[in-house]
């Protein structure tokens, strides 16, 4: 299998971590989490842009050099993904050694074959962006982003050729329909290209924090730092040991997937895309822009005081119904909604009255009927139509999930698997263990149980993803013991109870919100 390499942008240490901070890398620990799960050598990455203006000022301002400030920032993204219990493989940092080599190698390259040049650049920056923008940009002298008021600046600066890919850039897009996701996304990117692309200013000589140019033999007026998406971009790249470890580092790229917010594709779906082809490598697979998440269906600003803060709502539901609401709730590529209703809902609904509620009552009843030991029955598939039903529709998800995995949908995903869930309350409904048990029909009464039990074993596997910790306690509960990280492929069938085996004991997961 070819290995995957998933990335997440890296995030600006200027402010705290927030709920978008989180979706994408959620996004990006459940695929890692299923491909590491169905036998994938997968490498995920995420980390955090340190560099830039932004953040020399705001040091400056708390009396710390911008190396104390960031070695402090980075810690609140740390602890986050501690608490979300985000898997990845490499934490990076623009400020790490290799990565600093890295840059200063591919700048040289870069200008070795004529794709850097000094010039001069005069035109309107936006200080909180950190971004050029020309007058047809401008939003009545606004930037387009944040609509902050930009200055005009005149300074002697190095260009990358962003116009000399334009035609390949385009031509690339419109071959390759899978190379930007989702398709609306695509539809932009090309419209953007087909608008013209200007050269890029990729250096600053107004601050001193961030990655000098390297020697390349040109004399300049004033020192160069290299401008922070090309410097950030690059993360990508020094992550996986690109110019340190070859067989590594071909290993992994190209990316299979790079997630990001809407609003940086174009740097991602336009600007990276022209570095790759000036280093001579291949693009990533999949661009992948997803939309934004609101407050109750507004926007989210400091200014309206909406902003959520990912601590309150894992202290309220636990980070593992936090990473499934997310997952569950918004559709991957569409903008989505959070409400204090929806989230309480979801946690009520699908996790405490349907997940939650099967496994309790299915472990009580095992405890009750059978001293929570799996029992020998003479009855065997073909018997029982509706466990039969229950067992093909259970066997097949995991083709469904793999084909909807491929796809990104994610939410998808998680509808099937509650499908099967719901299936599972129905059929415990239709036999009535209890009934079953006043009768004394104890070979059905087992052969019903155990079906209920495959049926939980194979759901919380799948759901494992999405919610790690909670699936470790399922399987806890169920005295199951297997590495995630490379599930046996025997695990994904059915008929895994034998006789006699043990069960551990019920405990509630997640207790209803009033």
């Amino acid at each position: 299998m070819k290995p995957i390499y998933i990335t997440t942008p890296i995030y600006y240490v200027n402010d705290v971590p927030h709920i978008g901070h989180s979706y994408t890398t959620i996004l990006a620990d459940i695929l890692s989490r299923y491909y590491k799960m169905t036998g994938h050598n997968v490498f995920f990455l995420t980390g955090t842009d340190e560099h830039g203006q932004k953040i020399e000022k705001a040091a400056e301002a708390k009396g710390l050099s911008p190396q104390e400030l960031v070695d402090q920032v980075v810690l609140r993204f740390r602890a986050l993904w501690d608490v979300l219990n985000i898997s990845c493989d490499r934490f990076i940092r623009t400020t790490d050694p290799d990565h600093k080599k890295v840059v200063q190698d591919v700048f040289k390259r870069v200008f070795d074959k004529g794709y850097i040049y000094l010039g001069e650049y005069a035109g309107l920056y936006c200080r909180p962006c950190e971004t050029y923008y020309t007058e047809t940009q401008a939003e009545n002298g606004l930037c387009p982003e944040c609509k902050r008021e930009l200055t005009l600046l005149k300074e002697e600066a190095f260009f990358f050729r962003l116009s000399a890919f334009e035609s390949n850039l385009l031509e690339y897009v419109e071959k390759s329909p899978e190379f930007v996701l989702p398709l609306t996304r695509r539809n932009e990117v090309m419209s953007f290209i087909r608008s013209g692309l200007n050269d890029l200013c990729i250096t600053r000589s107004a601050i001193n924090w961030g990655i000098e140019i390297p020697e390349i033999g040109v004399v300049t007026k004033q020192k160069h730092y290299i401008y922070v998406w090309f410097d950030a971009l690059l993360n990508y790249l020094s992550g996986i040991k690109y110019g340190q470890d070859p067989e590594f580092f071909r290993q992994y790229w190209p990316a299979t997937i790079q997630l990001l917010g809407k609003d940086i594709l174009k740097f991602h779906a336009v600007i990276w895309p022209a570095m790759l082809m000036a280093l001579d490598l291949p693009l990533p697979e999949h661009v992948f822009g997803h939309g934004f998440i609101y407050q109750s269906g507004e926007k989210m600003s400091k200014s309206k005081g909406n902003v959520l803060d990912p601590y309150v709502l894992i202290e309220s539901y636990g980070a593992d119904a936090f990473r499934y609401f997310l997952a569950r709730e918004v559709v991957m590529g569409l903008d989505g909604s959070y409400s204090d209703e929806n989230m309480k809902q979801r946690f009520n609904s699908d996790l405490a009255n349907d997940w939650g509620n099967l496994i309790n009552r299915t472990l009580n009843m095992m405890k009750q009927y059978f001293d929570g030991v799996v029992p020998q029955t003479e009855m065997v598939f073909g018997f029982d139509e509706s466990a039969d039903g229950l067992r093909s529709t259970a066997v097949l998800l995991f083709d469904k999930i793999k084909e909807l995995m491929g796809e990104f949908k994610l939410s998808h995903v998680l509808e099937e698997i509650f499908l099967v869930i719901r299936q599972s309350n129905k059929y415990i409904e239709d036999q009535a263990p209890w009934v079953l048990a006043k009768k004394g029909d104890i070979d059905r009464l087992g052969y019903v149980m155990i079906q209920v039990l495959e049926a939980i074993r194979l759901v919380s596997l799948f759901l494992f993803p999405f919610m790690p910790s909670t699936v470790e306690r399922v399987y806890k509960q169920l005295q199951i013991s297997v590495d995630f990280t490379h599930v046996d492929p025997l695990f994904f069938d059915w008929d895994y109870f034998k006789p006699s085996m043990s069960l551990g004991e019920p405990e509630p997961l997640f207790p209803r919100k009033i």
